[in-house]
């Protein structure tokens, strides 16, 4: 739910310790579902550490330290669904649609009267705003500016109705900013359990059927095709050659992947979403799985995108405008 400042303090929740700006800026680009729960969490990572203050570093490395934490809770309440499920006849889990939209500013805008930009940029907030309000929609919003030539900013989206893209799109597309703003890429995925299992650390597999975003400061994103010898070799084989790719994975605890498919629905065959707080870890992990036997059945994995997270209104402040 994207609120002005004066609100964003406000739903913060009461601290019991010394929070430095920083570390509190970062606590306002957390889903506001989440938010008491992280900030409850880095605190008695805090205390348990003996820290004072909490700053942005003890964020990064709590979030870190306590990400498994909360994958093996989801995964037994997951189970736990699942046998509920089983025994009731239920339906099972839902997936999600998973939408990375990016799109670059005509720099037409700018040379638009002060005035005029201001109401655009107005109506294009409440719009984003009212979707983000939404409890149909996940929002979150990342910058490039300054980053990447070919766009500036990237709005990823998850819902159960894949309607909500187009009618959210439509909308922004009505108001004086969205004239505008012109879109470069638009990737289309859906979540769905893993084939492949981790049996080097059963507890490292995340829920792919339910996407939880926005817990670290940059995005890493790219969608990849694998050649068509991949899907000729058996399972099992499969299976060996993602166990190397998956110990590599296991190296690297600071970087969470969310992994979601597009076989069918988009030109490509996945979308693969990096959460990272330090860009030089997830560089040394995508380093080392190029030297893994699976990247030889990678058929095409780019563009890829380098995105930082803001709020709702700091992504679009960050175009200039």
């Amino acid at each position: 739910m994207s609120i002005d400042e004066k609100e964003l303090e406000e739903s913060m929740p009461p601290t019991e310790m010394d929070w430095t700006e920083d570390a509190i800026a970062r606590m306002k680009n957390v889903p506001f579902f989440v938010r008491k729960g992280v900030v409850r969490g880095i605190e008695q990572y805090a205390k348990d550490k003996g820290v004072v203050v909490i700053d942005d570093e003890v964020v990064s490395r709590a979030r870190q330290e306590r990400e498994g934490a909360a994958i093996r809770q989801r995964r037994d309440e997951q189970k736990k669904e699942e046998q509920v499920a089983a025994a009731t006849g239920e339906k099972p889990v839902k997936r999600q649609y998973v939408n990375f939209a990016f799109y670059k500013l005509d720099p037409a805008f700018r040379r638009l009267p002060q005035a005029e930009q201001d109401k655009a940029k107005r109506e294009y907030l409440d719009v984003l705003e009212d979707y983000d309000d939404n409890n149909d929609m996940i929002l979150l919003s990342y910058t490039m500016v300054g980053i990447r030539s070919d766009t500036d900013i990237m709005l990823w989206r998850i819902s159960y109705e894949l309607e909500m893209f187009q009618k959210m799109t439509t909308d922004l597309y009505k108001t004086g900013l969205g004239k505008y703003l012109i879109q470069t890429h638009h990737y289309l995925s859906m979540t769905k359990r893993s084939m492949y299992l981790d049996v080097l650390n059963p507890e490292h597999e995340e829920d792919r059927t339910h996407i939880i975003p926005g817990k670290a400061k940059y995005l890493f994103i790219y969608p990849f095709t694998k050649k068509r010898e991949w899907y000729l070799l058996t399972k099992h084989t499969r299976q060996g050659i993602m166990d190397e790719h998956i110990f590599i994975g296991n190296k690297y605890p600071s970087v969470k992947l969310n992994t979601s498919y597009s076989f069918g629905i988009d030109d490509h065959e996945f979308v693969v979403a990096f959460e990272c707080d330090y860009p030089d870890d997830f560089l040394d992990l995508v380093q080392e799985l190029r030297e893994t036997e699976g990247s030889r059945f990678v058929e095409n994995d780019l563009p890829i995108f380098t995105c930082v997270a803001m709020s709702l209104e700091d992504t679009i402040n960050s175009l200039g405008i």
